[in-house]
């Protein structure tokens, strides 16, 4: 078996890769202990077992399509039933484990186990299933998962909490907190004995989720502060939402502190523009991030990027209205796209103005005049054929999961336009085989 621990080290060096981690190699060695009575179960969302006499304490569950290899894998570990699960968020890559220790608990006449979790869970499950129909739509989008069905049935927490709460399962002692980050019903454990610190996903070994471009309001200034808080506390053992553990003090408070650095950076960067009066636009195209920062093996913006923080900084403060006139009541994008055509010479002289701008490197303008040209005509295989060559450009050339995930659907809307299919069956043939996918 892998030692995690020895691995997880080399790749906070910069020594080794994630790749081990992300294509499911080490889930599917089992348990890995990372520390006496604490182990690790490294699945896409991980989660965290702890031992106890009066039964198993378990931080996240996981998700749906990995919870009969989770129970396998803890029934290796202990048959001991589990006494209380803590979901970090109510994230469904983090909650959808503990189905078949329920079913477990009926059949052999054990008490259910408890779930806890922070009291907005509660609403955030409602709020899905209110909107099941559209966040399918954006996870098949941002995820490249034409499959994906959101899911309407959810195991809802026994016992909730406001700011904070502490368990006390056996000797086991976990302080629970309340933070707001990636989402507004997070809860930390701090295992104050132990020195361990599951922190869910406000560390993933990325640029921090503090952006995404589909989902509902992140949080960034909290998260930071919160990040420095979890950094002060003396951990020695720092367990994810996702990627590998981090272990000592000193490195656990130095990878703390560079994220909430950069999302304190992006943050008053774009607070200090918007009090000058400054437009959105004006605001993207202005903040920048510590390049730096970025070069850290696990601050990368492989899933989510600086400049989408940015913009959610801004709707935090801003609201919706960017600061031009001409889109605070717009006209239909069709519209607007046949005038530019009939200013342009039609739609045709768009799209070879985009393959123009796309050669010399101008992929954002080429992405606007592409989208253009679709939008002015949008029977016209040449500019759907400009839209695909385009966006399928800005996917190649994009670094991060989101940003990758929506220029890949719109190549792929245009390549189903031009083949005469679909474009479920054109992602789905695209995609096969790809099935990791966060919140």
């Amino acid at each position: 078996m892998t030692d995690i621990i020895e691995y997880a080290d080399k790749v906070w060096r910069g020594e080794a890769s994630q790749q081990l981690y992300h294509r499911g190699d080490l889930r599917r060695e089992g348990m890995h202990r990372v520390a006496d009575g604490a182990y690790m179960w490294p699945a896409f969302g991980n989660v965290y077992v702890f031992p106890t006499d009066a039964g198993l304490f378990v931080y996240d569950t996981g998700d749906l399509r990995t919870a009969n290899e989770l129970f396998s894998a803890t029934r290796e570990l202990s048959d001991r039933p589990i006494h209380t699960a803590v979901y970090s968020h109510g994230h469904i890559d983090h909650i959808f484990g503990m189905g078949p220790f329920d079913e477990e608990a009926a059949r052999r006449g054990w008490e259910r186990p408890t779930v806890v979790a922070q009291e907005a869970v509660l609403p955030r499950f409602d709020r899905y299933r209110r909107t099941r129909g559209y966040n399918g739509v954006i996870n098949q989008r941002q995820f490249q998962a034409p499959n994906l069905q959101w899911p309407n049935d959810y195991r809802y927490p026994d016992v909730t909490f406001g700011d904070r709460t502490t368990l006390t399962i056996d000797d086991l002692v976990v302080d629970l907190r309340h933070a707001r980050g990636e989402t507004d019903d997070a809860a930390i454990a701090w295992l104050p004995d132990r020195k361990i610190l599951c922190c869910g996903d406000f560390f993933i070994w990325a640029s921090p989720n503090a952006g995404n471009p589909q989902k509902v309001q992140r949080f960034a200034y909290e998260w930071a502060r919160t990040l420095r808080w979890m950094a002060g506390l003396g951990a020695e053992i720092l367990l994810p939402g996702h990627g590998l553990p981090v272990v000592g003090v000193d490195r656990i408070r130095v990878t703390l502190t560079d994220a909430a650095e950069l999302l304190e950076t992006l943050h008053c960067q774009t607070l200090e523009l918007m009090n000058a009066g400054a437009t959105l636009d004006e605001v993207i195209h202005t903040v920048t991030a510590p390049a730096e920062l970025l070069k850290k093996p696990y601050l990368a913006p492989s899933y989510d990027e600086p400049e989408f923080v940015v913009r959610n900084v801004w709707r935090m403060y801003g609201g919706w209205y960017d600061g031009n006139p001409a889109n605070l009541k717009a006209a239909h994008r069709n519209d607007l796209a046949r005038e530019m055509a009939e200013i342009g010479g039609g739609a045709e002289r768009l799209a070879e103005r985009a393959r123009e701008l796309l050669a010399r490197g101008e992929h954002r303008l080429a992405g606007h005049l592409a989208q253009m040209a679709a939008d002015a005509d949008p029977g016209s295989r040449v500019s759907h054929e400009t839209r695909l060559e385009v966006f399928g450009a800005l996917e190649r050339a994009a670094t991060s999961t989101m940003a990758k995930g929506v220029y890949s659907w719109a190549a792929a809307e245009s390549r189903a336009f031009l083949e005469g299919s679909d474009r479920a069956t054109e992602l789905k043939a695209k995609t096969a085989g790809r099935s990791q996918w966060a919140f």
